[in-house]
C-alpha cells in the first residue's frame, strides 16, 4: 500500500471509530417517558420547565439524556396504549399528571413513576404515605383540601351577589368525585346552589354546557381535570357567549378567556419533577422518595373579560393577584 493510501485509510478509520462510539452512547441514555394528557401544542408550557429542570441538573434532551413523548389528547381510554408504547421503547422512568395517568402507569408494571399534580395519591392508592410512598411512584401532589371553598370565596368577592353556579368536573377522575362535593360542601356555607355537571367526553362536555346556559346559572366552576384543558377553548367560547363569568382550576383558561383561575403552579411542578427523574436515574427507589405538596398557588385575573361582561373586579382581589391580563 502506498503511504498516501496508508494515510487515507488510517483517517477515515479515525473518523470513524468515534462516529460509531457516539451512535451506540446514543442508544444508551437515559430514556424518559413523558406521558402528556393532552397535546404537545396545548402542554407546552409544562414540557418548557420540565426540560428546563433537567437542565438544572445537567440533563439535555438528545446529548444525555433521551424523552420520548406521549399525547393522550384528552382522551383516558388511550393511556393503556401510549404507556404500552413507553414501556416498549424501555424508559427508566415515566413523568405524568393527573390522578388517572399515574393510576394508568401504576397499574401497567413496575416502571419507575414520577407523579404531578395527583389530587389524592394515598385514597386513590398510589402510595402508602407520603413520607414513604412505599411503592413505584413518587412525586407532586396537589392535595388542598380547602382549595374548592377558596376558589368559591374568590368567586363571591368578584360576584357579591352570586347565589347559583354549574361545576364541570369528570367522574373519571377518582379525586374529582371527593373534589365535588367539597364544591358541594363549601357552597352551603356561602348559601350558592350548585348545579352538578359530570363530563367524561368531548360529546358530555357539550351536553353539559347546554344543560348550564338552559338553567340560567351565575357563574361556570370548571375543576382541575385535563379533559377541560384540553378542550378549555370550547369552555370559554360558551362562557362568553352566555356572558358567564367562570373560575377555572388552570390558568391556561383564564389565558384563553376565562375570568378567573386559581391553583396551584403546574409549571413549577414540573420543574420540581426532574429533581425525582434525576434522582431515581442515579440510582433512587421511588418508595423512598417522600410526596411533596405544592410549592406556589396562583391566582390569575382577566381583566379583559371582566370588562367585556360588565364587571368590576375589587382592588382587595387585584392585589392578591399572581398575574393580570389586561
Amino acid at each position: 500500500m502506498k503511504r498516501r493510501e496508508f494515510l487515507t485509510v488510517l483517517a477515515g478509520a479515525t473518523f470513524a471509530a468515534p462516529f460509531s462510539a457516539g451512535a451506540q452512547d446514543a442508544r444508551n441514555l437515559p430514556r424518559i417517558g413523558f406521558l402528556g394528557n393532552s397535546t404537545a401544542t396545548l402542554e407546552a408550557n409544562l414540557v418548557g420547565p420540565f426540560r428546563e429542570g433537567l437542565r438544572d441538573f445537567g440533563y439535555v434532551e438528545g446529548r444525555n439524556i433521551h424523552i420520548e413523548y406521549r399525547w393522550a389528547e384528552g382522551n383516558y381510554e388511550r393511556l393503556a396504549t401510549l404507556i404500552a408504547e413507553l414501556i416498549a421503547a424501555k424508559v427508566d422512568v415515566i413523568v405524568t399528571a393527573g390522578t388517572p395517568a399515574a393510576l394508568a402507569v401504576k397499574n401497567a408494571g413496575a416502571v419507575p413513576l414520577v407523579m404531578v399534580a395527583v389530587g389524592d395519591p394515598i385514597g386513590s392508592g398510589l402510595v402508602a404515605s407520603f413520607a414513604r410512598p412505599g411503592g413505584s411512584a413518587t412525586g407532586l401532589t396537589s392535595m388542598t383540601p380547602e382549595l374548592e371553598g377558596k376558589r368559591l370565596e374568590l368567586m363571591r368577592e368578584v360576584l357579591p351577589k352570586l347565589s347559583h353556579i354549574a361545576v364541570l368536573w369528570n367522574p373519571a377522575n377518582a379525586y374529582q368525585i371527593g373534589d365535588e362535593k367539597k364544591v358541594q360542601e363549601a357552597a352551603a356555607l356561602l348559601h350558592v346552589r350548585v348545579l352538578s355537571l359530570p363530563v367524561q367526553t368531548p360529546v358530555e362536555l357539550d351536553a353539559a354546557l347546554t344543560r348550564a346556559g338552559a338553567d340560567r346559572v351565575g357563574a361556570l366552576l370548571v375543576l382541575a381535570d385535563r379533559l377541560f384543558l384540553h378542550n378549555r377553548e370550547r369552555i370559554v367560547a360558551f362562557a362568553a357567549a352566555n356572558r358567564l363569568p367562570s373560575m377555572n382550576a388552570y390558568r391556561e383558561l383564564a389565558e384563553a378567556g376565562g375570568l378567573l383561575s386559581f391553583g396551584p403552579s403546574y409549571a413549577i411542578m414540573h420543574r420540581q419533577a426532574a429533581r425525582y427523574v434525576d434522582k431515581i436515574l442515579k440510582g433512587a427507589k421511588p418508595a423512598d422518595l417522600p410526596i411533596e405538596g405544592p410549592s406556589k398557588f396562583e391566582l390569575v385575573i382577566n381583566l379583559k373579560t371582566a370588562k367585556a361582561l360588565g364587571l368590576t373586579v375589587p382592588p382587595t382581589v387585584l392585589a392578591r393577584a399572581d398575574a393580570v391580563i389586561e
